[in-house]
């Protein structure tokens, strides 16, 4: 089997604080997180908050919508690792930058590097602590992605060939009949979305005013019900929250819970997550947010991470997903708008981007050649970059760390995209896009000592 380490592109950018209390405000949670900040960042203007309101936004998404909380069951701490990070840099255009210069650059407010489970590096800034409940934003695709490949394992779902209106018959005669469950997952279902995050008219823009107001979940329903067809299924590709939020309905239905329900039980419980989270619901018990709204501690999103390493097994060695499920995740889609001169082999996946080092990419370290060709990504990128990946190659600058494992960062620049890098077994080289937070993996990491 072809091991493909997956990077997962968290869309963070602050944490939350509370009271260290059972009650906290109208949740009832393990920890209250902190810090608790006292005003929070108005939800109708999530699309244009400045970089401060974003850090107070994120890492209060839990505070500002509805939520279903899923519980943590029994944990064991993360141990720290004999050798630690001490540096790392990256170079571009010959200059080469520094750990310090890194975290400055890409407003890092979280990062942590796991090496053979084991904490090799943790980074906390703008306030953040172990407790704090940071937002995925569109990573959360990639998590519902996870829990739909634990759903086939458990035969909710037959088959991703199965039609979506398997699941949901009333979408029959509307612009999704006819479009299978592997579509819908790698966004070539050819039904029309705008994510355009700086149009106040696009589809998302209108999502995101759904979600300020009551009746969020029918008011979200009746836009991408209503949606048309643009192109025939499965040709091209084009990034979709309104796609993912019905993959996310879809495994509601499948499965009979919401989306944290079946995480609970699925997943954070077995996997042995350290603390609650919080999932953003458009009606509590009920419907939870496919697209994005996923909210965990820096630690646990590191538990996920290494849960993805070991190809979706338990530490036990319980296979939780089919065999072989991430590397089909990163079998990227070949539909047109996938495959460009950066990425020939295609730039998305199962909800997973593709964040090998561009193949055209010139006056960078590594080089192509020198990077692993297939590291997967996921999450939001900046607004404006209506979730491709955007930047020319020569402006990307790559970060080398020599720790290796499981990295994840939390950052609050543009919408917050943060990266968390899966690379069992290898040195890990996240890259530092200056428009879109992506990285990669590699076999070596030159120049670079751990400890």
């Amino acid at each position: 089997m072809i091991r493909k380490p997956l990077a997962l592109a968290l869309i963070l950018a602050a944490l939350p604080a509370a009271a260290m209390a059972q009650h906290c405000g109208s949740l009832t949670l393990d920890v209250c997180p902190t810090p608790y900040d006292q005003t929070l960042s108005a939800a109708k203007d999530m699309l244009s908050w400045d970089q401060t309101s974003r850090v107070i936004g994120f890492r209060n998404d839990y505070r500002n919508y509805a939520g279903d909380v899923f519980r943590h069951g029994a944990s064991t701490p993360l141990e720290r690792a004999e050798k630690q990070l001490t540096d790392a840099r990256y170079t571009l255009n010959g200059h080469t930058w520094n750990l310090q210069d890194y975290l400055k650059r890409e407003n890092v407010s979280g990062m942590l590097v796991l090496k053979d489970g084991k904490v090799a590096w943790k980074y906390l800034a703008e306030g953040n602590t172990d407790t704090t409940l940071w937002t995925s934003r569109s990573v959360g695709k990639s998590v519902v992605s996870t829990l739909v490949g634990i759903a086939i394992q458990q035969g909710k779902i037959h088959s991703l060939n199965d039609l979506i209106t398997v699941y949901e018959p009333e979408l029959k005669g509307t612009a999704w009949d006819g479009v299978t469950l592997k579509q819908l997952i790698q966004h070539t279902s050819g039904v029309e979305w705008n994510e355009d995050y700086t149009d106040p008219q696009s589809h998302f823009a209108r999502l995101t005013q759904c979600e300020a107001h009551p009746g969020a979940y029918a008011c979200v329903r009746k836009i991408v019900t209503g949606l048309a067809r643009q192109h025939p299924a499965g040709e091209q590709w084009s990034y979709s929250s309104g796609g993912a939020w019905l993959l996310g309905d879809i495994l509601e239905r499948a499965t009979g819970m919401s989306l944290a329900a079946w995480l609970e039980q699925a997943l954070w419980q077995p996997a042995g997550m350290a603390h609650d989270g919080v999932w953003h619901a458009y009606q509590q018990g009920k419907h939870d947010v496919g697209a994005h709204g996923f909210n965990a501690t820096l630690e646990d999103w590191g538990r996920f991470g290494e849960f993805v390493a070991r190809d979706g097994r338990l530490s036990n060695g319980k296979q939780l997903v089919p065999t072989g499920w991430f590397d089909q995740a990163a079998s990227w889609t070949k539909a047109l708008n996938s495959v460009s001169a950066a990425h020939p082999e295609g730039i998305y996946g199962y909800q997973w981007w593709n964040n090998a080092i561009p193949a055209n990419a010139q006056n960078v370290q590594p080089t192509p050649q020198e990077g692993l060709r297939v590291a997967v990504g996921a999450g939001d990128l900046r607004p404006g970059d209506h979730g491709e990946p955007r930047g020319t190659p020569g402006d990307r600058p790559v970060v080398d760390l020599a720790a290796g494992g499981t990295f994840l960062q939390r950052s609050a620049v543009g919408s917050g995209a943060d990266v968390q890098r899966h690379c069992p077994r290898a040195a890990l080289t996240p890259r530092s896009l200056p428009l879109s937070r992506r990285g990669a993996c590699r076999h070596s990491a030159p120049g670079v000592a751990a400890g």
